[in-house]
């Protein structure tokens, strides 16, 4: 039986942590992608992470690479590449730079790897995940943002501070674009079972709340660039429902039609991962301000969209659903 093959598009912190979340998992083979300047890092990453196998046990090929030849017959892309955020920047203010990467990225890989999923975790994420559906020309099932992941279980970690209890027990979930407008809910949060809302005062959920809003903020000032441990485990975490068909309900930047009224955009939502990758957006009720939330979310999203739309006019047109 083939082993999946998981490849991952940048070297960087992100990338390279992606790589070490999946051969710890061994979730398949591992091929690490960087441009040519570049590949004598990937290949470098690759063979230290290699060279880990016996220790810590996984069967994993893992190889460096410039080519994405050798990314033929991936299960899994996931898309890193792109320049991190630093101090005084917002993740919008990578928005020009980044949608040329993606979208040379998502070109070659619609070349190399024509079915398998893209997982994109490149920033302004809801930008770049449209960026690649448009330069991939991938049905949108096959197309996911990593976002939900993270700043859920950032929420997650936050609450869990505050309680005094393991993170396992915690539950939660988030709607809407990735970055401060995000749309945590702690309606839907609960403590083994136990809704949040009796167990901590509103005051500290909402401090909780707005920790996950800015917390990538928080580690960009605190270390000089953008996270990289928690958003690589929130990616690895998708791949790993897609390769093992784990049907797992995650919160994803996925397509959204006639859901939430989004009107044909990515934006974030519990959705279904397995084989087929984004198999069903789940559909929750949301009270007034929740929605009104929701509604500000989407509309940051959509101007993401026209600024990529007007700046790279090529990436407007029509592709398949």
């Amino acid at each position: 039986m083939r082993r999946a093959k998981i490849s991952v598009i940048g070297a960087g912190n992100v990338g390279a942590t992606c790589a070490h979340w999946a051969a710890a998992k061994e979730l398949g083979d591992i091929v690490l992608v960087d441009i040519p300047d570049k590949e004598g890092v990937a290949k470098g990453k690759a063979l230290d992470l290699f060279c880990a196998a016996p220790m810590e046990r996984f069967d994993a090929n893992v190889t460096g690479t410039a080519d994405y030849a050798d990314t033929v017959d991936s299960d899994v892309v996931i898309v890193t590449a792109g320049i991190p955020r630093k101090p005084g920047m917002s993740r919008d203010d990578l928005i020009a730079t980044n949608v040329k990467i993606v979208k040379s990225v998502s070109e070659q890989i619609a070349k190399s790897a024509p079915d398998a999923v893209m997982i994109v975790v490149s920033n302004p994420l809801d930008a770049m995940v449209y960026t690649a559906w448009k330069a991939s020309g991938f049905p949108t099932h096959r197309i996911v943002g990593q976002a939900g992941c993270l700043d859920v279980a950032r929420f997650r970690a936050f609450i869990a501070m505050e309680l005094g209890c393991s993170v396992e027990d915690i539950q939660a979930l988030l709607l809407g674009g990735h970055g401060d407008d995000m749309v945590p809910l702690p309606r839907y949060t609960s403590v083994h079972g136990i809704p949040v809302t009796q167990l901590l005062p509103n005051a500290t959920i909402q401090a909780c709340v707005d920790r996950a809003k800015k917390g990538g903020g928080e580690i960009v000032k605190l270390m000089g660039t953008s996270a990289y441990y928690a958003p690589a485990s929130g990616a690895v975490q998708m791949a790993e429902a897609i390769i093992r068909d784990k049907k797992r309900i995650l919160p994803c930047a996925a397509f959204c039609e006639n859901e939430y009224g989004v009107g044909g955009y990515f934006v974030g939502v519990p959705c279904i991962l397995g084989a087929g990758g984004m198999e069903k957006v789940i559909e929750i009720e949301l009270d007034s301000d929740e929605q009104t939330l929701m509604d500000e979310s989407i509309s940051h999203v959509k101007e993401l969209v026209d600024i990529v739309q007007k700046t790279f006019p090529e990436l407007a047109g029509k592709v398949s659903v």
